[in-house]
């Protein structure tokens, strides 16, 4: 049986209701003695109580820090299982793969439910996570999100429902396995490339989403760089258009050097440069489409890449490119 590391952050799964609303109260161990109920799985695990937030309160240097927790609990386990708050659960998955690349299995699971309610989804979802991460079938899959009896690549990855039980989806992507009374079955092996950040790394550049809306102008653009951003990520309409305004304002920003991604709002699908005056214009002038990343996967991979050195001179739009492309975000060639 494999050896395997529980790292609990807080988050729904460990939260019992207060006064005030729900507040994080269960440890690790009881998280894992809840699951162990489930199937009955006993194998050998090391249980780190690494935080105690809702995932709203976490940040990106703590969330790097998590990373680093990682990477020393695989040093002396065969696997790692994240407990997590699901609002930013998407988010620090996807760090914690532009941190390790391939790795041995490491899967994030958490809650809609609190702990102490009468019919809570956490024990299951953590005792799907365990049996994951332990099965064979886990091998070269990297990081996970296991939810709701489904195993989702970290790489595109979204919350896709506030209080239901399904919350997580991988919406061009799909399930690469899933776990339940049956077992463990793996359907595909995601895209995994090699890690973009450094172990030492503690925090990363200041890179804003700005959206777009009906009549959307350039204030929200200009107010951004105001405030410091080092990069822009823009979650345009459709397959990521933009209005003329904002078009233009970001046209000059990317000739002046400020490096701009395109997501789409949508939240499914691909993002092309496609329409005169929008999108079309956007990549002309330098802009990276995204692919099928959110804005919030989208602005941790441009941090990610302002945020290290670029040894070779690539220039970051070569290095997010072959990123997406390595991801299988976008097409390669």
């Amino acid at each position: 049986m494999p050896r395997l590391t529980l790292l609990a952050t807080g988050g729904t799964i460990a939260t019992r209701a207060g006064a005030a609303g729900r507040v994080v109260g269960a440890t690790g161990a009881e998280l894992l003695a809840r699951a162990r109920d489930v199937w009955g799985f006993d194998g050998e695990v090391d249980v780190v109580d690494v935080a105690g937030l809702v995932s709203s309160a976490l940040t990106v240097p703590k969330a790097l820090g998590l990373a680093r927790a990682v990477r020393e609990a695989l040093a002396g386990s065969d696997g790692v299982v994240v407990t997590h708050g699901t609002d930013t659960m998407e988010e620090t998955a996807f760090l914690l793969a532009l941190a390790l690349g391939p790795s041995a299995p490491v899967t994030l699971t958490g809650a809609q439910r609190p702990f102490d309610d009468a019919a809570p989804d956490g024990p299951r979802n953590l005792a799907a996570a365990l049996a994951w991460v332990a099965a064979p079938a886990a091998a070269g899959t990297g990081v996970t999100i296991t939810f709701a009896d489904a195993v989702l690549p970290a790489i595109g990855v979204r919350k896709a429902r506030t209080l239901g039980l399904e919350a997580f989806a991988a919406p061009t992507r799909g399930p690469i396995g899933h776990v339940d009374e049956t077992g463990v079955r793996r359907h595909a092996r995601p895209e995994i490339p090699e890690a973009l950040l450094a172990a030492d790394v503690t925090d990363l550049p200041r890179v804003a989403v700005v959206p777009q809306y009906l009549g959307a102008d350039a204030t929200d653009v200009e107010a951004a760089v105001r405030a410091g951003a080092r990069g822009l990520v823009v979650a345009g309409f459709g397959a990521g258009n933009t209005t003329p305004p904002v078009t233009e304002a970001l046209v000059d920003l990317l000739g002046r050097g400020l490096p701009v991604m395109v997501t789409s709002r949508t939240g499914s699908g691909a993002v092309a440069g496609l329409y005169a005056g929008g999108g079309a214009d956007l990549a002309a002038a330098g802009a990276v489409m995204a692919g099928d990343l959110s804005h919030w996967q989208a602005r941790l991979l441009l941090a990610a890449v302002l945020g290290t050195p670029d040894a070779a001179g690539e220039g970051w739009d070569a290095r997010a490119r072959r990123w997406l492309a390595d991801a299988g975000a976008t097409p390669r060639g």
